[in-house]
């Protein structure tokens, strides 16, 4: 298959497909790093973030889950930024999209029990990028 030219809709689906990888990638491998390298600092505000609620005591161990999930989601989505540009197809993108949204909907969960409506409310875009780069990267 030839490489699409730059005005046909097919490169333009392409690079959305690379950029939406890529703005997952960025988000994650952040985050997750931060947590990594930040493990203290993260675990303390996260035990203060959730004092009050029925998730207190099991907090190092979701912190702990959620660094794994947004390192996952992160590298399958530059994978995903990798597989599309060299022409591998798009399962990559697509496991790291899909990863990416079930993680957003683990950060949801837990501002809704934490009642931080706000900061949950302002999950909902991020959760939409995830659906839609899910949808771009469907084969």
């Amino acid at each position: 298959m030839s490489d699409p030219t730059l005005s046909s809709p097919l490169f333009a689906h392409v690079l959305i497909q690379q950029f939406a990888s890529a703005f997952l990638a960025i988000l994650f491998l952040q985050s997750g790093m931060d947590k990594v390298l930040d493990w203290k600092g993260n675990l303390a505000y996260q035990v203060q973030y959730f004092s009050k609620t029925p998730l207190a005591l099991g907090v190092p161990g979701m912190l702990g889950l959620l660094t794994v999930l947004e390192l996952a989601a992160g590298g399958l989505s530059a994978a995903g930024v990798i597989a599309v540009l060299a022409h591998r197809g798009t399962t990559l993108a697509f496991l790291g999209a899909a990863l990416s949204t079930g993680t957003f909907l683990c950060l949801f969960l837990g501002q809704r029990i934490a009642k931080d409506y706000s900061a949950a409310a302002g999950m909902a875009p991020y959760f939409l990028v995830g659906l839609a780069a899910m949808f771009l990267t469907a084969g």
